[in-house]
Order: structure tokens, then sequence, then C-alpha cells
């Protein structure tokens, strides 16, 4: 809901910068509440949106930013416009506020939010938190990076619903008032740092920015394991008194969640809880036990019952474009990975196959730095096949480390030399480590596109 710090809507002349998923739905958001919005991108606008804009009276200019764009009020930008944006920096010289699509999304909902961040895992930890809320019976609207845009279903969540949102680091850079009441900060690593002057600290910034207006009564889950997600809370400790409530996998905690004995333990008010077994767990993996007890301790902070919790890790299937096994062809396994959009998720991914893979990697570089995976790669992987602008860069720091390596012009090629080159009962790995924009429209027309390759074959 507004409150006395966030801008007036009604009456108000709004530019919204990007006209996809989530800037369409902030626009119409700002439309129906009264406010003379106007819609500008620097790429071309789908028919559909344009219809969407007709229909509301929203202007919109598509191909570059004119003069128009900076005579607004305020300016709402999308995930994919960055910071130093000459739009965005405009903006800054005159005195413009700036604020992202969740900040504006947040003005307008009634219901408490369940905010997840992170370099890694966030889909995967929002899915199953959602999952678990609606096993509870609750009735809970996922949004945010995962499926729809905040904008799009915030005026419909009501003051006893619960929204459990995505937010990456883009979204948490323009807010002022964004507040979740539990927020959950799954871990750190380098990603995203060509959008952040190539410095990890400045990265780490905007992910702790999710704490920022957290107030007593407030909750937030964090990876004790991770050294900049604990400097974060540390921080965030000498400004509030929000509860905070660690996961580990290395050491038991006094609250929040750990691991004992191949056993999952939950302890929020001083008594521990054994909730059940690691085995027992659907998603497999380390990477995905974090993720489940932090959605664990989310789920028992807004009261769910841990048998439903139990029950619920126990079920849930995973999610699109995750680790998702396609296909098996004569033995030979081909698993989409396309949210790998970075060398972390490309690690954990290398990480949960004991056969030998041909890893398909590539697209637009954010800075990555593979030499983490040398030592994983010398291990798990057969071949790389390099796709997209960074290809060159994959097959010189990682195809040198594999038996063979090649290069590939498009995926439907990466495809085809990554079944000649695999043996049987391998596993073929999409898992870019890298941006898709570069030859995408985002992660799951990446996904989408390997699928069907994968289907025809």
């Amino acid at each position: 809901m507004q409150s006395a710090s966030t801008p007036q809507v009604p009456g108000s002349t709004i530019t919204v910068v990007g006209a996809q998923r989530s800037g369409i739905a902030a626009a119409l958001l700002l439309a129906r509440n009264g406010a003379d919005v106007f819609v500008t991108d620097r790429g071309p606008i789908d028919q559909s949106a344009v219809t969407e804009f007709q229909n509301a009276a929203i202007g919109y200019e598509s191909a570059g930013h004119t003069a128009k764009a900076s005579e607004a009020d305020f300016i709402v930008i999308s995930p994919g416009v960055p910071s130093t944006s000459p739009l965005v920096e405009e903006a800054a010289r005159r005195g413009i506020p700036v604020v992202s699509e969740i900040e504006v999304a947040s003005w307008f909902c009634r219901a408490p939010v369940l905010a997840v961040t992170g370099s890694n895992g966030k889909t995967t930890t929002t899915a199953l938190l959602g999952h678990i809320l609606k096993s509870a019976g609750k009735r809970v609207h996922v949004a945010g990076n995962i499926g729809l845009a905040f904008s799009a279903i915030a005026e419909d969540a009501l003051e006893h619903d619960l929204v459990v949102l995505e937010v990456s680091s883009f979204q948490l850079d323009h807010i002022t008032s964004f507040r979740p009441m539990v927020s959950l900060l799954l871990n750190i690593t380098p990603d995203h740092l060509d959008r952040y002057d190539n410095d990890l600290q400045v990265y780490a910034r905007s992910k702790y920015r999710i704490m920022e207006n957290q107030r007593d009564h407030d909750t937030v889950v964090y990876n004790a394991d991770d050294p900049l997600v604990r400097a974060g809370i540390e921080q965030a400790s000498t400004r509030s008194r929000v509860t905070a409530l660690p996961f580990s996998l290395e050491r038991p905690t006094d609250r929040g969640a750990f691991v004992a004995n191949e056993t999952i333990i939950i302890n929020l008010h001083g008594e521990e809880e054994r909730l059940m077994q690691v085995k027992q767990v659907a998603l497999k993996g380390r990477h995905n036990l974090y993720n489940s007890l932090a959605a664990a301790v989310a789920a028992r902070v807004v009261e769910i019952r841990s048998e439903i919790v139990r029950e619920s890790l126990a079920t849930f299937e995973g999610v699109p474009h995750r680790l998702e096994l396609i296909r098996t062809v004569s033995t030979l396994k081909f698993v989409n990975d396309s949210k790998a959009t970075n060398v972390n998720s490309l690690w954990y991914a290398l990480e949960s196959f004991n056969e030998p893979v041909v890893l398909i990697a590539g697209g637009r570089d954010k800075g990555n730095d593979y030499s983490s995976l040398i030592d994983l790669v010398k291990k798990k992987v057969r071949a790389v096949v390099a796709i997209g602008e960074s290809a060159e860069k994959v097959l010189s720091e990682l195809g040198q480390h594999a038996p063979e390596s090649v290069g590939a012009d498009s995926l439907e090629q990466a495809v085809e030399f990554a079944q000649a080159l695999a043996q049987p009962g391998d596993v073929v790995l999409l898992s870019p480590a890298c941006a898709s924009f570069d030859m995408f429209d985002d992660y799951m027309d990446r996904g989408e596109t390997f699928r069907r390759i994968v289907e025809e074959l």
C-alpha cells in the first residue's frame, strides 16, 4: 500500500522504461490507478502490448527514447534496464525519481510478501515455497522473476493472502519502500558483475537491500554458510531488530535450520524439531538441500504445520529449465538447465551428475571467471560445445580442460555436435553459465528451443 514516502500516482505523469513483461504490467497497473503513463523501449514493442496500451490510453514509443520519456514526475524501470542507461542517468541529473517495478507494485499490494533473492536457487526456492503454502490451503500468488510480474497480481492479493516473489538485484536497485514480511537471502556469488562495475561488493550491497525496509516483527531467512550473506546480516542487525533465522549444512545453529546425522532440524522458538531425513527430500543435490532448508524455515515462520512442510518437500518436482530431464535417446540423457545463467549455477549442475557430461555452454558473458570450474570439467566433462557471444572464451577457459571441445553457430548445431561427441549413458547438458540475450528473448526461450530440438531428434 502507498505510504507517505511513496509518490502520488493519480494525476502523475509517469514514464515506464521497457515494454516486456514487468514493464507492461507496471504500465497497466499505474494507468488503472489514474496515472498518465508513457512507455518507452529502445527496441520493438510486440503488437499484443501495443493493443493493451491503446486500450488503456497509454502512450508509447519504440526503437529509442525521445525527450518525451524524460518528461515525467517519476520513472519506472524494468529489470533489463541498467542504472547506467542514459535515460536513467539523465533522470538522476534532473532530480526525477527512478523506481523499480516491484517498488511500484508494492504500493498496491495488501498481502504480506515473502521475497526470495540470491545468486542461485531463487526460482526453485520461490516455487518450492509457493508449493508448500498452497499445500497448506493458503491463497498464494507466486510472482516476480518467476511467471507473472508482481504488478500483474498486486491488486488481486488480499490481506489474508500471501505473495511469494522471486526478486533480482536489478529489481532491488531502485526500491524505496518495498518491505517484505519475510526475506530469504540464499547466497551471493559472482553474477551480473558487468552491471556492477565488476565489483562483487557492489553486487552484494544490491542483494542486501531486500532487508533495507524490514522492521521489528519482520524476518530474514539467510544462508549462514555464505560469508557475504553473513556480512550483510551483520550490517542489517545494527539498523533494525529484524528476526534473523539462519540455515546451514555445515554446523548446528541456535535457531533456523541445519542438518545433523542426515536429518533436517528446525528450531524457531528454542525447541529443536526433527523435520525429516535428507533422503526424503525430493530435490537432489547439495544446492537443492540449501533451497529446501530456506523454504522450510520461511514456511514455518508463517505458521505452516511441520507435517505439511515435510510432505511438500518430499513431493515437489522442481521447475522447468532447472536440471530438467527432457528426454532419453538411446541411453543418452538430454538435460535442460537453461536457468543456469552464471558460473555457480553451472558448478552445481556438474556436481549433480555421476555420468560423463557433454556440456553446452555460452551466451552473453557477464564478467564470468571460469577458474572454479576447471577441476569439475576435468573430472566430469567429456566434451564442451560452446555457443553464443562468449563461445571463444568458453572454449579457451573450459574447453581446453575437456578431452574434446568445439564451437557451434546455433543451438541446433550445438545439439547435433553434442550428440555426435557423446557416448552411451552420457548426459548432454545445456547449462550455459551466461545470459541468453545474444541469441534468445530470455532463458525460458533458450530452454524451450532446446526442448523442441531434442524432442525432434
